[in-house]
């Protein structure tokens, strides 16, 4: 099969419509982010002095010189139709940065997409859903080396510069007889109309695709970002079970690109949660690729503008993913505020946002502020608990560490809704998190009593006992 030609293409690609999915409409966004300051809001200041943002469509496809494809490899299922494995390709060269799990426990492809990260710009990106490549030894390694060299070899690229991700079950080994044959084909079909199908490929346990891409102009010329995630269980704070690709056709030097990311994820995946559980696979790859001719560096209203927009998508992202959780159903913001330091806020709206007692109470619609206080005292957090007031859906539910006035049926009635938010005062500072989390449904526990099914297929595979 012919090799894709990396070369840049005289005309930008023709974008095809994809329309941009509103995840909630019952979560406000909290959006932007000011670089100026510490801040993870801001009110798009910037983004209004200097360029309106619009939204358009393409996903990661969206940036000029980006191509994607994915296809069905049955990797999961070999009957199965659903797309699975996807490839994402910049037809300039790129900067890359990422940001991936701090679990312990690391699948092979974190492992390898970092090593490549250390010495190369990353390129393309080849991911699967249906197995996670995780705690799979030394032939895990060999099958994302494999699959990065296969894919580099059809694109003219070097195998460096090739991140591969994974997810699904852990502890199979990758079905490589089914991926690989399929890798050239992947690589031929690359064309600018398919990101879209990107965001199908990684589905795990997800509802739908989760997918964004905006347009910035500045002084006349374009700037465009895309981007695609992945996630709906294993959610917690420090990325989990979460994949995010975003590309941007801006040109920026990866030392500030990198600064970029990690500020971004701290304000968006590292502040969701729907149950307490860190991922072996996590990653956020960001790939920008200077096809607009727009070179962007801190410290001008231009680059915080674009760092407004990059956390913008990765908030709303983020917050798909919260909204799109196993079997959830509520959205609950939880802000913790008035503490003597940051880490002390976290401590304390983490110790909440994950309190499978605090959870199971909000799915039965059961405003139980005791167990919130609770979950605060033992968080972490230095606190004084006559000090300590919460309020639920703006109602006064505790004061100085007492039940309030409020009637308990309208704080009842308030905890019915699909989406509200919790508010900690603990009165002894001015420090403030904020973690965006879920309830604790009884379909939750029986949608993941077990993946026996998928061993099953592993087994007549002959890649498990």
């Amino acid at each position: 099969m012919p090799a894709v030609s990396p070369s840049a293409p005289a005309e930008p690609p023709m974008l095809w419509p994809q329309p941009f999915h509103v995840f909630a409409d019952a979560v406000q966004s909290v959006s932007g982010l000011a670089f100026s300051g510490v801040s993870c809001q801001s009110t798009f200041r910037t983004i209004n002095l200097v360029s309106r943002m619009n939204t358009i469509d393409g996903g990661v496809t969206a940036p000029r010189g980006f191509l994607s494809n994915a296809l069905a490899c049955g990797i999961k299922n070999p009957t199965a139709s659903r797309l699975d494995l996807a490839l994402i390709f910049s037809q300039y060269p790129t900067t890359a940065a990422g940001m991936f799990t701090t679990n312990r426990v690391r699948a092979a492809c974190v492992r390898l997409t970092e090593r490549h990260l250390r010495t190369r710009s990353i390129r393309a990106i080849v991911a699967n859903s249906g197995n996670a490549n995780a705690c799979t030894g030394k032939p895990g390694i060999a099958a994302a080396k494999r699959e990065c060299a296969v894919i580099a070899s059809a694109l003219g690229i070097e195998p460096e510069e090739v991140g591969v991700c994974s997810t699904g079950v852990i502890g199979l080994p990758m079905p490589m007889r089914r991926i690989e044959p399929r890798l050239p084909e992947l690589a031929a079909g690359l064309a600018p109309g398919k990101g879209a199908d990107v965001a199908r490929a990684i589905m795990t346990s997800d509802t739908h695709e989760k997918q964004i891409a905006v347009e910035l102009v500045f002084g006349g010329r374009p700037v465009r970002l895309g981007a695609c995630c992945k996630g709906a269980g294993m959610i917690s704070p420090n990325m989990a079970t979460m994949f995010c690709f975003l590309t941007t056709d801006a040109a920026v030097e990866r030392p500030d690109l990198e600064s970029l990311v990690r500020r971004c994820v701290g304000c968006s995946f590292n502040r969701i949660t729907i149950d307490g559980d860190m991922s072996t696979n996590d990653t956020v790859l960001v790939m920008a690729n200077g096809a607009s001719n727009v070179a962007l560096r801190p410290g001008t209203p231009e680059w915080d503008a674009f760092a407004e927009a990059v956390q913008y998508m990765m908030l709303e992202l983020a917050l798909g993913i919260v909204q799109d959780g196993e079997r959830v159903t509520k959205f609950v913001t939880v802000e913790v505020k008035g503490a003597r330091t940051e880490k002390e806020a976290r401590l304390a709206a983490e110790a909440v946002a994950k309190s499978s007692l605090v959870k199971s109470s909000w799915n039965g619609n059961d405003p139980n502020w005791g167990r919130i206080i609770h979950a605060v005292g033992y968080s972490g957090a230095r606190i004084r608990e006559d000090w300590i007031d919460i309020d639920i859906a703006g109602l006064p539910a505790c004061r100085d560490g007492m039940q309030a006035d409020t009637p308990s049926d309208a704080l009842r009635d308030a905890v019915q809704a699909r989406a509200f938010t919790i508010t900690i005062n603990l009165n002894r500072g001015h420090a403030e998190y904020v973690v965006y989390t879920t309830d604790l449904s009884p379909e939750y526990v029986d949608f993941n009593r077990s993946e026996y099914a998928y061993w099953n297929q592993a087994k007549a595979d002959g890649l498990a006992r």
